[in-house]
């Protein structure tokens, strides 16, 4: 093996990219990871106001999401992102009729699906007929295959509707959970990636749904541990520095230039959002690489208020009934610690608010916490902004599912990483994480370099 051979670079530092850098180069290979940020973890990332650090928005994960969870092992921080001991999740609906009304999804400890009977059984937001036939649907989304390509061109309103879900049923439970984790209503998301969601997280173990999010900044994670460890790996991390191109050398390796110098490595992974990789493929790479241009983004806005004293007793709960979707207490984890406390609202699928002034959302939302939290009345709001991702994820629409390319280009030695690619999952960290080891494995694999994948299921 050449000396080029054995040297590779990693263009982008979100987890996709730290991902595949480690794998490459626990493996062996002389790694060089660029980042044109000033910091790692890509859009799940912290920064400071005031006293104060921030995540750009909440970031959740599953039980049932490996890949993600191997990656907290990699970098030491599983027991900074601790899972429930099972799922439980308080929806309170303040539209109803009779007033607001709390209700419960959780999981029991009996095998799937009954595991979720009796929470559905008790579920006050639906009729008892609604319930009767989330049951039905549910049986029914256990016989699809996510991966059927015929699945991809269908949405998921209309096969929900076809099998006896009410508008009031897609509301209250579909949309609930789908919203959250696909960033689309059930009528904007395909058949095939709301099916993977659904029976990976609800329909295939016990505890799959049981959720996990990080007591820390996202940036102690993704950002410090990450580079703790690649440092530790003898990967050279380069913030602050662009690529501004990737070509062919002539003895048939790669050369990637940036501001200010020039790699060669025998491997090159480009894990950066699919429109920045469009236009930094090189020709041939990919037989029809303006599909990279038809995968869409959708947005997510994320609503931070401060009280000056506690108006929430739970760690987050889901709304109906209000513009609302979820509400996540940040106090600890932000170093709040006066005795006020912080409230982050996640707002997925926000393309209605996503381009609202501050002033407009202030007014739109500090109401709708008052109806849904009746400490919030008394309270002073002692700050109140919002932080805006207008591309956080790919749209999963249906039909994205064959616009989206796997970790081999058509030209030997590049790989594209990136939760955008066919990883078989929407747009979330464990896309991400998983898209990172598939690429780096398929470079190892074509460079004769065997090492065990650390997600046989994903191999």
């Amino acid at each position: 093996m050449s000396g080029s051979d054995q040297r590779a670079v990693v263009v982008g530092g979100g987890l996709a990219g730290v991902t595949a850098a480690l794998e490459l180069a626990d493996a062996g290979l002389r790694v060089t990871l660029l980042e044109s940020r000033p910091r790692l973890g890509g859009l799940a990332f912290s920064f400071k106001r005031g006293d104060l650090t921030v995540d750009n928005g909440q970031h959740v994960y599953l039980r049932c999401c490996t890949a993600y969870r191997w990656f907290l092992d990699r970098v030491g921080g599983a027991a900074l992102a601790p899972l429930q001991d099972r799922l439980d999740v308080p929806v309170l609906d303040v539209a109803h009729p009779a007033g607001p009304r709390l209700g419960r999804l959780r999981r029991s400890a009996l095998p799937v699906p009954l595991h979720l009977a009796a929470s559905l059984a008790r579920y006050p937001h639906l009729s008892l007929a609604e319930r009767a036939s989330v049951g039905r649907a549910a049986l029914a989304l256990r016989r699809l295959d996510p991966a059927d390509p015929a699945l991809d061109g269908l949405d998921f309103a209309t096969w929900l509707g076809r099998h006896g879900q009410s508008p009031r049923t897609i509301e209250a439970l579909w949309d609930l959970v789908g919203i959250a984790t696909l960033n689309a209503t059930a009528g904007q998301s395909s058949l095939g990636l709301a099916a993977m969601v659904f029976k990976t997280g609800l329909l295939s173990e016990n505890g799959a749904a049981d959720i996990g999010w990080a007591t820390v900044p996202l940036g102690d994670l993704h950002d410090t541990l990450a580079r703790e460890q690649l440092d530790a790996a003898c990967v050279r991390t380069e913030l602050r520095t662009k690529v501004t191109g990737i070509s062919r050398t002539d003895e048939g390796g790669w050369r990637v230039d940036t501001e200010d110098e020039s790699l060669d490595a025998g491997t090159v992974v480009l894990a950066v959002p699919q429109r920045e990789a469009h236009g930094l493929l090189p020709a041939g790479a990919l037989a029809d690489p303006d599909k990279l241009l038809d995968i869409d983004t959708a947005p997510i806005l994320n609503v931070h208020v401060v009280y000056d004293r506690k108006v929430l007793g739970r760690p987050f709960f889901a709304a109906l009934g209000s513009p609302v979707q979820w509400v996540f207490d940040r106090t600890d984890a932000s170093g709040l610690t006066d005795g006020g406390q912080y409230l982050a609202l996640s707002q997925s699928a926000a393309q209605d608010d996503i381009d609202e002034p501050v002033s407009v959302l202030r007014t739109k939302y500090l109401p709708e916490l008052e109806r849904l939290l009746p400490a919030a009345r008394g309270a002073k709001v002692r700050d109140f902004f919002v932080t805006r991702e207008r591309t956080a994820t790919f749209a999963p629409t249906p039909g994205v599912g064959r616009l989206r390319p796997g970790a081999r280009t058509d030209t030997p030695g590049l790989y594209l990483a990136g939760a955008w690619t066919a990883t078989g999952w929407p747009a979330t960290m464990e896309g991400a994480v998983r898209s990172g080891v598939n690429a780096a494995h398929a470079a190892l694999a074509a460079l004769g370099r065997h090492r065990d994948h650390p997600l046989q299921e994903a191999a």
